[in-house]
């Protein structure tokens, strides 16, 4: 995945913003390259887990790619099993995690496919 910085700014400022509970949301990609940042509600409210509403997903329409973000507040940005287990709803997709709980935040891209986790390229660029 390819993104510009100032997209990639919204990402970190969502996450900064809803910490201490973890941010959310979806990347909406043309070719590779992120077009727009899709901030969505966090419906469990936690700050271990996150969770959208269907309304949410439904709201983005005839979108043919993207990437989920989310935030980890407390850990560093990988997936954690619980991650791991709700990446089972959606195959094929990369996840993009923010770790935010040092001065500087973290941006890892993963991609998580029956179990298993290998880390996907991110190029802020632009």
């Amino acid at each position: 995945m390819k993104i510009a910085p100032a997209l990639l700014q919204q990402i970190v400022d969502h996450a900064r913003r809803e910490a201490p509970v973890e941010c959310c949301g979806f990347v909406v990609l043309r070719d590779g390259r992120a077009v727009d940042v899709v901030p969505v509600q966090n419906t469990a409210h936690s700050p271990l887990r996150f969770e959208f509403a269907p309304a949410d997903v439904l709201a983005l329409g005839q979108v043919e790619e993207a990437v989920i973000y989310h935030s980890h507040t407390r850990s560093a940005p990988r997936p954690s099993q619980t991650d791991i287990n709700f990446a089972a709803n959606w195959p094929g997709m990369e996840w993009l995690i923010i770790g935010v709980a040092g001065d500087e935040p973290e941006v890892r891209n993963w991609r998580i496919a029956d179990g298993q986790v290998s880390e996907a390229e991110v190029q802020v660029e632009g």
